[in-house]
């Protein structure tokens, strides 16, 4: 069930998609004829509209036609391919695939109306269920962290796209003024980026758990250090204790990015790495 879950999220990004393009591409096509018509004398205002009009109207067009061709290739609705197999994805539409999905969540409900495991299956359930439960956090975690990282770069380019315009003023263009501006516009924008993501904190952050974590691998395989009390009977627990120092180092890497990824003024000093 967790599979057509899967297909079925799939499904409806790709669906969604394809309105989106679609969408773009009948907005953009009259758009750029009432531009054309409204700013035909004026050369320098036509160019200027045309520009992102037509990147819109081209890269909807592109967006459809693969998703289409994807489609027509792996979906093969024609059945011109004997030796094809479809993937399980596009056999289907999205309907069809929902249907299916409430038809088994009550079957899964009905056999669990007579179904009476014990504590210890209930619990090895959850903890199945906690590893997918996991694994989907991660995932909208990454998708609203792609979003927001998109949306705060669109605002550190076009805030310093608009103080470099705002400063230009009518004077004569040699290549000492256009590389003044362009470094200029480049600095203010390096600055930005660099201050917002924290480049440098990241990059020392992931390199002092790297060395801690590798100091505890050499030392778990060399049976130095904190390990050489333990005999050759004894590796099991080694390893236990390796796997618990490791666990906490990477919790505490953890805690570091979310640091990172808060605001100025409700970011908690990040705490130095445990010693064991």
């Amino acid at each position: 069930m967790q599979r057509l879950e899967r297909i079925i999220t799939w499904r409806q990004r790709r669906v969604r998609l394809l309105w989106w393009s679609a969408g773009v591409v009948l907005t953009s096509t009259p758009a750029l004829v009432a531009w054309n018509a409204m700013f035909a004398k004026d050369r320098e205002l036509l160019m200027a509209g045309r520009g992102p009009l037509v990147t819109a109207l081209v890269v909807g067009c592109l967006v459809l036609v693969v998703i289409s061709l994807d489609h027509l290739i792996r979906a093969d609705p024609t059945d011109s391919r004997v030796a094809h197999v479809v993937p399980e994805r596009y056999k289907h539409n999205l309907a069809q695939l929902r249907h299916d999905l409430e038809a088994r969540r009550e079957e899964l409900r009905r056999a669990s109306v007579g179904a009476h495991p014990s504590l210890t299956v209930r619990r090895s359930l959850y903890r199945e269920d906690a590893a997918e439960v996991v694994a989907q956090y991660g995932r909208e975690s990454r998708h609203y962290r792609r979003v927001h990282n998109s949306l705060q770069s669109l605002i550190m380019v076009g805030s310093t796209a608009v103080t470099t315009i705002a400063a230009l003023s009518q004077q004569e263009w040699t290549w000492q003024s256009v590389s003044v501006v362009v470094l200029g516009f480049s600095v203010t924008l390096a600055s930005a980026f660099t201050g917002y993501y924290k480049y440098r904190e990241r990059s020392y952050f992931l390199r002092q758990t790297a060395d801690a974590i590798e100091e505890e691998l050499n030392a778990v395989t060399l049976c130095i250090g904190d390990y050489s009390r333990f005999t050759v009977e004894q590796q099991d627990e080694a390893l236990a204790q390796f796997t618990q120092r490791v666990e906490a180092l990477r919790n505490e890497q953890r805690r570091r990015e979310q640091q990172l990824d808060q605001p100025a003024d409700q970011a908690a000093p990040a705490t130095p790495t445990p010693t064991m």
